[in-house]
């Protein structure tokens, strides 16, 4: 990928409301968007996810574009927060473990464009349901930060393509001690919106950081 110039970036979520805020963010974002930059909504869940993803993929010129996967995640750590990001190293799910690309300087660029807003990073893992209650504690126990239903299908479709950077960043909307009831409450006006909106500039860093010759 190193010196590829205008080589594409797919960001990939699934909820509308994620969308939203991906859009608006877009319309004001620091710096231009990336040549082919394309924001899918794939639908919830890692099916829809998988469905979309390979489509997109499967679209002239996209054969080495960089995917990321982005939206709203369950935090499985005591002490994590609504609004908190969440880089992945490693997202996991059944169909097997994906390696994030430029881990460190995506969480860098996030703590730039947020800041205030604590950054982890650690693995991601991905499930096929909202997770409750002692389910985040077995997950914990995996060594897992948190869980999210699209970012592993994602990418591991994407990664099975052939050689892409590939990367997930979400942004925390329950933790253990702020469950919430239902993902819709999302829209009563919790601070993950803000915080999504205001990363998408990162997410631009990141890709531009794969396209300059590596020394």
């Amino acid at each position: 990928m190193s010196g590829e110039a205008c080589a594409p970036l797919l960001v990939a979520c699934a909820l509308r409301i994620e969308q939203a805020a991906l859009r608006s963010a877009g319309r004001g974002a620091r710096g231009a968007a990336p040549p082919g930059h394309t924001l899918l909504r794939t639908g919830m869940g890692p099916r829809a996810a998988r469905r979309a993803v390979a489509r997109a993929l499967d679209r002239p010129g996209m054969e080495r574009a960089a995917v990321l996967a982005t939206g709203f995640c369950a935090g499985l750590v005591p002490g994590m927060h609504p609004g908190d990001l969440v880089v992945a190293e490693q997202t996991r799910d059944p169909h097997g473990d994906v390696t994030c690309t430029g881990t460190a300087l995506l969480a860098e660029a996030l703590a730039r464009a947020a800041p205030g807003r604590t950054v982890h990073i650690g693995p991601l893992t991905g499930s096929d349901h909202v997770v409750r209650g002692q389910e985040r504690a077995q997950l914990r126990a995996t060594g897992a930060i948190a869980v999210d239903m699209e970012s592993a299908a994602t990418l591991w479709t994407a990664a099975g393509g052939g050689s892409r950077p590939v990367a997930a960043v979400r942004v925390i909307v329950d933790a253990p001690e702020h469950e919430l009831v239902r993902i819709g409450t999302v829209r009563g006006g919790i601070s993950a919106f803000r915080v999504l909106r205001a990363v998408l500039p990162a997410f631009y860093d990141w890709h531009r950081s794969l396209l300059l010759p590596r020394r």
